[in-house]
Order: C-alpha cells, then sequence, then structure tokens
C-alpha cells in the first residue's frame, strides 16, 4: 500500500494481502500435515508392514494419516491459544532443540555408519537423475524445491510484526540472518547424511513412502537408535507446527482488520480472556486447513497442489512490493530503516527474478512421464484463489476495503512514517 501509487495502491494491496493470506493458510497446511507423515515414518521403523498404498486399495490408510494429521493440529491449536504467552520461550526451546538435534545426528550418524560410508566423490558428486525422468538440468532444478519452499518461511515472521519491539529493524534482521544460520545447519545436518547414505533404491521402496526412519535405522544399525534420530526431526516439526500456526492467525487477523475478509466483523475480534489472541481468526485458519486436509483423502495429487500453491502465492507476495519499489527507482527506501544501501538495486532484481522462477519450478510435475495422480495442479489451484480473491473484490471490496488503516500519512519521500494502529498492547 506504501509503495503502490495513489491509483493503485487499493488494488494492489489487496491483491498482496489475498496472496498472504491463502500462502500462510496453505503453508501451515503443509507443515501440519507434513509433521503428520514424520509420525507415519516413525511408525515404521517398528511395524513395517503398516503399508502405505493409494487410496483406491487401502482408504484406511488415508484416514488414519488423516486422523494424526488433526492431532498434530490439535496440539499446535493447544499452545497457540492457551500458552500464547509461552510462545517465545518456546521459539527459544525449539532453537536449542534444532542446534543440539544436529549435533547430535552429526556425531550419532558419523560415529555409527552401520550401512557402510560413501566416498567424498559420492556425498558431493555424485548425481543420479533417473529415477525422477527428466534431463539432468531440469532434474537439477527440481532438486532446489525444498530450499525454495524452506526460504518461503520467512514470510510469517512478517506477520508477528505488531507483537515485537521496533519492527521495521528487528524483522529484516530476523529474515535476513534466517539465510546464512539456515545454510549452515542445513549443511551440517546433511553432510553426515550424504557421507553414510544408505543404498537409494532400498529407501525409495519404502512402503509408507516416508524413508526417514528407515533411513537413519539402517544407518545407527537399530530400531533404538533409528527412532532416536527420527525423534529429533519429529520435534522440530511439531515446533514448526506450532509456530507458523500462530503466524497464519495473526495474517488472517491482520486481513479481517482491514475489511477484506468475508464477516471481517467477526474474525477481526481479539479474546481478551486468552491473553488477548485472535481466537476467531484462528480458528478461521485452522479449519480453513482442516478441510484442505481433506482433499488428501480422494487424490494425494491435489492436496500436493496446494503445497505447491503456497510457495506460489507468498513469492508472488514477495515479489509484488519489491517490483513496485524497483520499478519506482528504490526512491521509498532511501530512508528507511533497514537498506540494502548500493547493492539494493541488484540484490531487488535477483530476487524478482529468482521468484518469478521459482514458481515456473512449483508448477512443475515433480517427476515423469506425467499421470492424473502425478500431474501438479498448482498453478490450477493459484490461478482458482485469483479468481475468488477477484470476485470478492467485485462484491465486497470496492465497496468496503481502503487498504491498511492509516491513522497518519506519510510526509517525506521515505514513505515509511506513518504507523498502523495497534488494537491491543499484544496484537
Amino acid at each position: 500500500y506504501r509503495l503502490a501509487s495513489p491509483r493503485t495502491r487499493v488494488l494492489a494491496s489487496w491483491i498482496n494481502g489475498w496472496l498472504t493470506v491463502v500462502g500462510v493458510w496453505t503453508i501451515a497446511l503443509s507443515v501440519t500435515f507434513g509433521t503428520a507423515e514424520l509420525v507415519v515414518a516413525g511408525v515404521g521403523i517398528y511395524y513395517p508392514e503398516w503399508i502405505a498404498t493409494p487410496w483406491q486399495t487401502c482408504k484406511a490408510f488415508s484416514m488414519y494419516q488423516y486422523v494424526i494429521f488433526l492431532g498434530v493440529t490439535a496440539v499446535a491449536s493447544i499452545f497457540c491459544l492457551f500458552f500464547n504467552k509461552y510462545l517465545p520461550s518456546i521459539d527459544i526451546i525449539c532453537a536449542c532443540w534444532t542446534g543440539l538435534g544436529i549435533i547430535v545426528i552429526l556425531i550419532c550418524l558419523s560415529v555409527k555408519a552401520a550401512a557402510g560410508r560413501r566416498p567424498i566423490s559420492f556425498a558431493l558428486g555424485n548425481f543420479d537423475p533417473s529415477f525422477s525422468g527428466w534431463t539432468p538440468g531440469w532434474s537439477f532444478f527440481i532438486g532446489l524445491l525444498p530450499r525454495v519452499y524452506s526460504a518461503d518461511i520467512q514470510k510469517p515472521v512478517a506477520n508477528m510484526a505488531e507483537e515485537v519491539h521496533n519492527p521495521s529493524e528487528i524483522l529484516p534482521k530476523a529474515m535476513t540472518w534466517s539465510i546464512p544460520i539456515g545454510t549452515l545447519s542445513g549443511v551440517v545436518f546433511l553432510l553426515p547424511i550424504l557421507f553414510t547414505l544408505p543404498d537409494v533404491t532400498t529407501l525409495l521402496q519404502v512402503s509408507s513412502g516416508q524413508p526417514i526412519g528407515v533411513m537413519f535405522t539402517l544407518i545407527m544399525g537399530s530400531r533404538g537408535g533409528g527412532f532416536g534420530l527420527w525423534f529429533i526431526i519429529f520435534g522440530i516439526g511439531l515446533f514448526c507446527a506450532i509456530s507458523i500456526s500462530c503466524a497464519a492467525s495473526r495474517a488472517t487477523w491482520a486481513f479481517a482488520r482491514d475489511k477484506a475478509i468475508p464477516f471481517h466483523q467477526h474474525f477481526s475480534k481479539i479474546n481478551p480472556h486468552l491473553q488477548d489472541v485472535p481466537v476467531n481468526a484462528f480458528l478461521l485458519s485452522t479449519v480453513i486447513q482442516v478441510l484442505l486436509g481433506l482433499i488428501y483423502l480422494g487424490s494425494s495429487a491435489a492436496f500436493n497442489a496446494f503445497v505447491g500453491v503456497a510457495v506460489m502465492c507468498l513469492g508472488a507476495s514477495y515479489a509484488m512490493p519489491v517490483a513496485i519499489s524497483l520499478l519506482n527507482g528504490r526512491q521509498d527506501m532511501h530512508n528507511a530503516p533497514f537498506n540494502l544501501g548500493r547493492f539494493g538495486t541488484v540484490i531487488n532484481a535477483i530476487a524478482v527474478l529468482w521468484i518469478m522462477f521459482a514458481m515456473v519450478l512449483f508448477s512443475m510435475p515433480a517427476v515423469i512421464p506425467v499421470t492424473k495422480s502425478t500431474m501438479n495442479y498448482a498453478s490450477v489451484v493459484f490461478v482458482g484463489f485469483g479468481v475468488i480473491s477477484a470476485v470478492w473484490y467485485m462484491i465486497n471490496g470496492r465497496l468496503h476495503y481502503t487498504g491498511p488503516p492509516i491513522t497518519e500519512e506519510p510526509t517525506d519521500s521515505s514513505g515509511l512514517i506513518g504507523r498502523l494502529p495497534i488494537q491491543s498492547n499484544k496484537i
């Protein structure tokens, strides 16, 4: 809203707001469902006969996995609703758990290596794209998807802007430092796995489709050892589910406050009896995730489309303000509290181009030949949500949406003087 011209700022902020909200809904769904799939991997350590087969031949397994997903969602909801004041402490515990967990995995895998050790030529140089069906070059880019997915988790940091001190400086620093910290921790986590990796064909044939438990078990040489390392990863997943569910509720509340969501009067309320938590907004984002999760019962391909559309929506929501700033010659950034300096134009241009390329990647099927069960429908879902947003704008947005509530207009060239009114000390 601040960066766009007066003629386009309302429509631009409406589009960006919907991209953000849909993105955090679907990425929260992917995190909670991914954590549920970790449970399946853990069960497979002790009960490998619990076979995961398609819906057409084993409806029970899909239902079991959905019930596990509901359980993970319930745990995350309990923490977000009733332990809101402890969330900063939970974040600190998560950081310690992750750091110590990576060190434990590094030591255990390096010492045991029960499945054998790989030479450095394999760990750092082997590349086999044959399982994907793509050509080696494009298969390499498909392999970038996990990196793109994890990078999109930065956006929910900004959704907590009204609950931190000095957000215009603290949040950019948090988002920036997440890159080198994530890179370092990722390398330390992956290297011992690459040097002790069991036979890849064996891992791809794991019946549940979740090989991480089996992988740790083979490397550690025992089920107990494999379960211990699996539990570290599961704990990280659960912490992430709590964090992303909280961030999704804040984004939902903010857009409801801006009168951009149906029944916004109801979803913009906060509950003074639960530490000023936006309970209605949290329940809305959670119910939407639960309903979208039902799609997995009918089609895993359709569910994967929602995972892909999360990255596409959030990526587009990142690119919009950066692109507008570039078109304005970055004039709005000259006096900003956090500034990229003389390299800002180059960094912003690379960011926009990278996001555009990532959106193309997430529209591609992971394997070929493509069938109706392996097709990537993310682009269809992306356009579908766009149509819903456009229809609601024509029905309601043109009449009631005026952009984020501004208490005072910008008074200098930075465009960043005005403040958003905070309805609560905690929200």
